[in-house]
C-alpha cells in the first residue's frame, strides 16, 4: 500500500475517508484520506492539515458487463472493510491501546521477506517459493496485487483454502495434491504468524482456520518379487529399463535422473555417489547407491555427458514401459513415478526408518515419508503378532 512521505510525523488522524479519483485510463483511483485539523501560520491564515494514502484499488470508471459492475462492487466493499478497520484502529490509537506497527505493508512483500529469509533451506524455500505463486495468483484475482497485511481476516484465509483446495494448478494444468494444499495453506499461516511476532499484527486471522485435509492416495508400486520378474524382461528401450530399475534402487525422480550428469557420480570410498541438485526442490542431495545401481548406469562417459542418453518423454517411450510391464506378468497401471514408491515401499518392507528414508528421498518434511506407511499391510500384520499369546 502507497503512502505518503509525511503521513507518519503527522501523529494521530483525526479521521479517516474514503475517496476516489478519476485516472486518464479509464479507471477510478480509490484512497484514504487523513485528516489531522487545521494549523495557522504566521499571517494568521488556517490551513487543513492532510495525508493521502494509495492502496492500489482502482475501479472501472465505465463499467459495461455484469462482470465489471460486479468487480467494482466488490473492490468497493474491500475498500470500505478496510477504511472501517482503520477507524477501529483510529479509536484504539486515540484512547491509547496497543497498536500494530504493519499499516500499509502489502501481504505478497511481506511474504516474499519470509520467502527470502528461508534461502539457507534449500527444500523449504522451495515450498515456500511455490506456496507465493499460489498467493500471487489469489490475491491478484480476487482482491489487489498492493493487499496490506490488517485487510487479511478469516474470510480471506477460508477463500484462499477454497482457492488452493478447488481452483489453483500446477505447472502442469493439474489440481493440486492435498499435501501440497496442506503444505501451501500452512506457509501463509505461518507468515502471519511471524507478523503477530513483529507487532505488525495484533492477532493473526488464521486461527481458527484448519489446514486442508491430506488425503491419502493408492500408490501402485512393485513388490519384490514383480521386480526381479521386470528385471529378467525385455524393454524395448534399453535406457528405459536401466533408468526405471535404477529409479526402483535409489528413488530419484524422472526428472532427475533425465538430467543426471555424470560428473555428478563420484566414488566414495568403496561405493559410489551422487551429488545433485533436485530440480523440483531445487536442493542439493548427497545420495548414497548400490553397486548394483551403480552398474545400471553403463560405461562413464564425458563429465558433461548425460548418464541415460536418449531418455525422454514420449509416447513411445511410455507404451514401451507399459507393453514391458505387460510381458513381465504384471497388470498393475505402472508409470515411470512408480518406481520411486516401489523404492520407498521397499525400504520400509526391509526395516529402513522413516527418518533415513526421509533423506533418501529428498523430502523437507517428515509427513510426507510418512505416507508410505499405509501400504505396508505384512508389517502392520507383524506388528499386531508380536504381543505374545496370552494363556487364555
Amino acid at each position: 500500500m502507497a503512502r505518503s512521505k509525511g503521513l507518519l510525523s503527522k501523529g494521530i488522524p483525526l479521521s479517516i475517508h474514503l475517496r476516489r479519483r478519476q485516472q486518464g485510463d479509464g479507471k477510478v483511483s480509490l484512497y484514504f484520506e487523513y485528516y489531522y485539523g487545521t494549523s495557522t501560520s504566521a499571517s494568521g491564515k488556517p490551513t487543513q492539515i492532510r495525508d493521502y494514502v494509495y492502496p492500489g484499488i482502482f475501479l472501472n470508471a465505465q463499467p459495461k458487463t455484469k462482470a465489471e459492475k460486479d468487480r467494482n462492487k466488490e473492490l468497493e466493499s474491500l475498500a470500505k472493510t478496510i477504511k472501517a478497520q482503520m477507524e477501529v484502529d483510529l479509536k484504539k490509537s486515540q484512547f491509547g491501546y496497543k497498536q500494530a506497527k504493519g499499516k500499509g505493508i502489502q501481504l505478497l512483500e511481506y511474504f516474499n521477506d519470509q520467502l527470502n529469509s528461508r534461502k539457507e533451506s534449500a527444500g523449504n524455500f522451495g515450498n515456500w517459493r511455490g506456496a507465493l505463486k499460489h498467493l500471487t495468483d489469489y490475491v491478484t484475482k480476487h482482491y489487489y496485487p498492493a493487499l496490506p497485511l490488517e485487510a487479511v481476516d478469516a474470510g480471506f484465509m477460508e477463500g484462499y483454502k477454497a482457492y488452493l483446495t478447488s481452483t489453483a494448478k500446477t505447472t502442469a494444468l493439474n489440481p493440486l495434491t492435498s499435501s501440497s494444499q496442506n503444505s501451501y495453506f500452512a506457509k501463509l499461516k505461518a507468515c502471519l504468524k511471524q507478523a503477530v511476532k513483529d507487532d505488525l499484527l495484533l492477532r493473526n486471522p488464521a486461527e481458527g482456520v484448519s489446514l486442508p485435509r491430506i488425503v491419502s492416495t493408492q500408490r501402485s508400486y512393485l513388490t519384490h518379487e514383480e521386480l526381479q520378474q521386470l528385471a529378467k524382461t525385455e524393454c524395448h528401450y534399453d535406457v528405459l529399463k536401466r533408468a526405471f530399475l535404477f529409479s526402483c534402487l535409489t528413488g530419484l525422480r524422472w526428472s532427475d535422473i533425465h538430467k543426471l550428469l555424470w560428473k555428478e557420480v563420484e566414488v566414495l570410498g568403496d561405493g559410489w555417489r551422487i551429488v545433485f541438485r533436485q530440480k523440483k526442490t531445487k536442493g542439493l542431495q548427497y545420495l548414497d547407491i548400490s553397486e548394483q545401481a551403480r552398474s545400471l548406469l553403463g560405461e562413464q562417459r564425458g563429465a558433461d555427458d548425460r548418464v541415460f542418453a536418449g531418455l525422454s518423454y514420449s509416447t513411445s517411450m511410455n507404451y514401451a514401459l507399459h507393453q514391458w510391464m505387460l510381458r513381465a506378468g504384471i497388470t498393475k497401471h505402472i508409470t515411470f513415478h512408480c518406481a520411486r514408491h516401489t523404492f520407498a515401499t521397499l525400504q520400509i518392507y526391509y526395516g529402513t526408518d522413516f527418518f533415513t528414508l526421509s533423506k533418501m528421498l529428498g523430502h523437507s518434511e517428515l509427513k510426507t515419508t510418512m505416507i508410505y506407511a499405509q501400504i505396508i499391510d505384512s508389517k502392520r500384520l507383524e506388528a499386531a503378532n508380536r504381543i505374545p499369546l496370552l494363556p487364555l
